[in-house]
Parts: structure tokens; C-alpha cells; sequence
């Protein structure tokens, strides 16, 4: 009787051995399983926030090209106006300039 009670002691200790092995394998499928959709979960975040991203970045492209035509004539309208004046001021100052060359070049210094 001894020997039977130590048999099916062996046999529980074996159906909870195993018992336990399918517990465990469960358990680490079930984490496979969170870990592929958490990856997928992170993978589709990161798919929207670059989305996101690429449209503000081409929002802002667009917006500054559409700016750049008035930039350019803004800058082109600056210039002549800068041009137009330096013009005026040279023919100004032109008289002076060469009445002041002539009397420094005729001038004798000793």
C-alpha cells in the first residue's frame, strides 16, 4: 500500500507538473500576444503623428511659397525705390563733388 500511495503521489506530482507547464505556456503566449499588439498599436501611433507631421510641414511650405511671389516683388519694388534714390542723391551731390576734385587737382601746394 505504501508503494501505491507513493505511485500516485509521483502521478499528482506529475499531472501538476504538468498542469503547471501548460499554465506557464499560456502565460507566455498570452504575452507574446499584448507584446505584437502593443507594436502594432505603437506602429499605427507613429504612422498618424508622422501623417500629421508631413501635413503641417507641406501646410507650411505651401504658405511660405505662396508668400514667396509677394516676397519677390515686395523686395524687387525696395530696390528700385532704394535705386531711385541714390540716383537722385548722386545727381545731387554730382556738382559738389567735381567742384571739390577740380579745386583739390588745380590747387598748388608747396
Amino acid at each position: 500500500m505504501a508503494a501505491n500511495s507513493s505511485q500516485n503521489g509521483i502521478q499528482l506530482l506529475l499531472a501538476a507538473e504538468q498542469e503547471a507547464q501548460h499554465i506557464v505556456n499560456a502565460a507566455r503566449t498570452a504575452k507574446q500576444a499584448r507584446l505584437k499588439q502593443a507594436k502594432e498599436e505603437a506602429e499605427k501611433e507613429i504612422a498618424e503623428f508622422r501623417a500629421q507631421m508631413e501635413a503641417d510641414f507641406q501646410r507650411k511650405v505651401a504658405e511660405s511659397s505662396g508668400d514667396s511671389g509677394a516676397n519677390v516683388k515686395r523686395l524687387e519694388q525696395e530696390t528700385a525705390t532704394k535705386i531711385d534714390h541714390l540716383k537722385t542723391e548722386a545727381s545731387r551731390i554730382s556738382p559738389d563733388v567735381v567742384s571739390m576734385l577740380l579745386r583739390h587737382v588745380t590747387t598748388v601746394k608747396n
